[in-house]
């Protein structure tokens, strides 16, 4: 008869860090990153403490690659979206409208994993100053598609609508606005450097 002890189990480390992860975004969302502690995941996971200092030596350390790995989600979103966008001016724009507001297509995990990003990133210093990393690595990267003043205002708009919506404000027609700034990105208001 096999027993069920703990050591005895085959190990997963792959799955516990995701999961590790993954129940860390979610009490960030639903709880707030104060809330986010190696007990509280631990618990959420099934774990030890320990299993999640394993893991991760830090809660920064754990929060950190939250963020990374909402990073990696998010930027993934955007790229796929470029890949299939026959039209280069504005490409950026697009993917990052699409990947930014949510018209119900994209899943739960999807609009999770985003809104674990802003959370975090609007919570921390650091991760801010990764995020404006990221931002500003992808302007120079795209900047002879996407840097015109209208598209800089279409990227902050779509930001706006993100925070809108995320904090509960309604939005009467979203895919509306979500078409109109599509449409603008479409379009040379500016003069193209």
């Amino acid at each position: 008869m096999e027993t069920k002890n703990a050591y005895k189990r085959k190990k997963q480390p792959e799955l516990v860090r995701r999961a590790l992860l993954d129940q860390a975004a979610r009490i960030t969302l639903e709880q707030g990153l104060a809330k986010v502690t190696f007990q509280a995941v631990a618990d959420a996971v099934g774990v030890t403490k320990g299993g999640v200092m394993h893991h991760f030596a830090t809660k920064d350390a754990l929060i950190l690659e939250v963020f990374h790995d909402a990073m990696a989600k998010f930027e993934a979103e955007v790229n796929a979206a470029m890949a299939k966008d026959p039209v280069r001016y504005g490409s950026f724009t697009r993917a990052y409208i699409d990947a930014t507001i949510s018209l119900g297509e994209k899943g739960q995990a999807e609009f999770n994993s985003q809104a674990t990003l802003y959370v975090l990133m609007l919570g921390d210093r650091k991760l801010r100053e990764l995020w404006a990393e990221w931002s500003n690595e992808q302007l120079k990267k795209h900047a002879d598609t996407d840097n015109t003043e209208t598209l800089c205002l279409v990227r902050l708009v779509a930001d706006g609508i993100w925070l809108s919506d995320f904090s509960g404000i309604d939005i009467s027609d979203k895919a509306s606005l979500r078409e109109r700034l599509i449409n603008m990105t479409q379009q040379h208001f500016d003069k193209q450097p």
